[in-house]
């Protein structure tokens, strides 16, 4: 809508200082054309707006003008408030800061606004960690976000899960990820992901470092969990599954004449596998790989031996 697009490009303004029609029309995915016409709309409603020619000109405010929260819409209101995490932002050492702005903005919404910003306050709390996870300690992460804002390298020692498990690491921080209630530190060179809960130790330094300007946090981020997860599922198994058993992950259904179907399934192990598929009962039978079947069929084998007498010892 060209409202909300006028709010867009004050509020670009406001916050960037000058720029061109070709990045505004960038910002907003429009034609230049269309950004020409927005600004001579801005500027009739009275906004003090000024465009400069020549090679460094481009678009900007009046110097100390600013606008107050009123091209808000009622869920763009909702979810500024939605967004605000308060766990995560206390870990940081950022909680206060956090209350305070986000009074500021409610201060500056108007009333119809403040009611909606209210309501989905009162009614949806994000908590990201899982039920069976217990939260992870981590007293270094205030320091680690520190660090990340100043561009400061860490000495750090770090718990890593192979030998030798605690090393000695230099880091130079380019950003925090949480993701499922777990903090992790991007950190160059490299870069390399480590979690912040692994850290032992840790000593800041007033040392420098220069981040790299083409680093993109999320891009490396979303690039992380899929090379991840291909490192994560290297081995394939066959199985066959009951009538409406089914399995994350499975490809290449085919249903056979006693109607279970036959996939198969990306495996990290055949550890990880054997647990995973004995919560299945006998829903699943495993065909491939044979080291995985015949673990399986000791198992089942041991639970039988163990069991077979139930009526005899534990029975009435």
């Amino acid at each position: 809508m060209k409202s909300s697009r006028l709010v867009s490009i004050l509020l670009l303004l406001q916050t960037r200082g000058r720029m061109t029609a070709a990045q505004l029309a960038e910002e907003l995915e429009v034609s230049v054309r269309t950004v020409y016409r927005d600004v001579e709309a801005l500027s009739a409603a009275g906004v003090p707006l000024y465009g400069d020619a020549g090679h460094s000109g481009g678009y900007r405010l009046l110097d100390g003008y600013r606008t107050r929260l009123t091209g808000l819409t009622s869920d763009e209101a909702e979810a500024l408030f939605l967004a605000g995490a308060p766990g995560p932002a206390a870990q940081l050492g950022l909680g206060s800061v956090l209350a305070a702005a986000q009074l500021k903005v409610r201060a500056a919404l108007p009333a119809e606004l403040r009611t909606h910003a209210d309501r989905i306050s009162g009614r949806f709390h994000l908590d990201a960690p899982g039920w069976y996870a217990d939260a992870d300690e981590t007293p270094h992460l205030p320091a680690v976000a520190d660090a990340v804002w100043n561009c400061r390298v860490l000495h750090v020692l770090y718990r890593r899960w192979r030998e030798p498990t605690d090393v000695e690491r230099r880091l130079e921080p380019y950003g925090l990820v949480l993701k499922a209630g777990r903090w992790y530190v991007v950190a160059g060179p490299g870069p390399r992901t480590f979690r912040v809960d692994q850290i032992l130790q840790l000593t800041s330094s007033q040392e420098e470092f220069t981040r790299p300007a083409d680093f993109d946090l999320a891009a490396y981020w979303r690039a992380y969990q899929r090379d991840f997860h291909d490192r994560l599922y290297r081995r394939e198994a066959v199985v066959r599954l009951a009538p409406g058993v089914t399995l994350d992950r499975a490809a290449g259904h085919r249903k056979e004449k006693d109607g279970w179907t036959r996939v198969t399934v990306p495996i990290e192990s055949v550890d990880h596998a054997h647990a995973e598929f004995l919560r299945l009962g006998t829903g699943i039978e495993v065909l491939q790989p044979p080291e995985l079947r015949e673990r399986i069929a000791r198992t089942v084998a041991e639970l039988a031996e163990r069991y077979g007498d139930f009526g005899t010892h534990g029975g009435d």
